[in-house]
């Protein structure tokens, strides 16, 4: 997991058609701790919930067949049930609920070990790459996470 470029999933674990599951290890060291909280380091909850928002996009590129990108569109029902510290590593679960119009809805999930620190129900919309450039980037970044279409 790289916070300061919000490349918050390291690995896809498993996908089938509506279901992603992923793996994110938060660093031991980031700049975003310092300020989060000094003596005591937590990750901040709008990055639990980014975290949860990038493995259903992941999802969604997917079932796309890497034709259409996901742009974070609500957040609802988000619930922190507990802390992240650095060095966590943690199992993030997207799961499609319903999908059409140029929108999805899905359940986020994060977990460290069996207990669950985070969900939401987030609504991601859908549209075709505004460009090559940023296509062949995301193609690039989900080769690297072990992604593929």
């Amino acid at each position: 997991m790289r916070l300061e470029y919000f490349e918050m999933i390291d690995r896809v674990l498993s996908r089938e058609e509506e279901r992603l599951v992923a793996e994110a290890h938060v660093p031991e060291a980031s700049p975003v701790f310092e300020g989060h909280f000094p003596g005591f380091p937590l990750m901040p909850g709008v990055l639990m919930v980014e975290t949860m928002a990038q493995a259903c996009g992941w999802l969604m590129l997917a079932r796309s067949g890497f034709t259409r990108m996901a742009l974070l569109a609500k957040v609802g029902e988000a619930k922190l049930r507990g802390m992240v510290k650095p060095g966590a590593l943690l199992t993030v679960t997207a799961e499609l609920v319903h999908d059409g119009s140029g929108y999805a809805v899905l359940k986020g999930t994060l977990a460290e070990g069996n207990t669950r620190v985070a969900e939401a129900e987030l609504t991601l919309r859908t549209m075709a790459f505004p460009s090559p450039e940023l296509e062949a980037g995301v193609r690039a970044r989900a080769a690297t996470i072990g992604l593929s279409a």
